[in-house]
């Protein structure tokens, strides 16, 4: 009598177990990579963004804000108008070497009149042309 056995062998199935686990790390690795990415491309579209706004503050009063007056959370604006709404946090975890960031540090440099001022920001990988590492913008821009 020939007996006929249908289904998977034992090994089968640990072969397949074996591929999907393998499978599934990769796509949990490259997902890690994508987020850490993308909050270094927040990070650099924050500062862009709290740029514009204080240059059209500068625009507007003919100076920038006094030191600490530009935190996050708080609006930029002037009596005649509000430029941003909320200064941004930077998104969280901090990536790359530069540890902890709370917030996105703005700084100015002498006294009012405040013709120039000092952003400074962490980012754990190049992003859009800007190199990983503890940068600063201005407003001649990002470095």
């Amino acid at each position: 009598m020939a007996t006929n056995h249908k289904g998977f062998t034992l090994i089968e199935l640990l072969v397949v177990i074996a591929i999907i686990g393998l499978l599934s790390t990769l796509s949990i690795l490259a997902l890690n990579t994508a987020r850490a990415r993308a909050r270094d491309a927040k990070r650099v579209a924050d500062v862009k963004q709290i740029q514009t706004a204080l240059e059209m503050y500068y625009n507007d009063v003919g100076s920038y804000p006094a030191a600490g007056s530009v935190t996050p959370g708080v609006a930029i604006k002037s009596a005649n108008g509000t430029f941003l709404a909320a200064v941004p946090t930077p998104p969280t975890p901090a990536d790359g070497s530069c540890g902890a960031q709370p917030a996105y540090t703005y700084a100015i440099s002498g006294s009012a009149p405040y013709s120039t001022y000092q952003i400074s920001y962490c980012l754990g990988a190049q992003t859009g042309g800007v190199s990983a590492g503890a940068k600063t913008a201005t407003p001649a821009g990002i470095q």
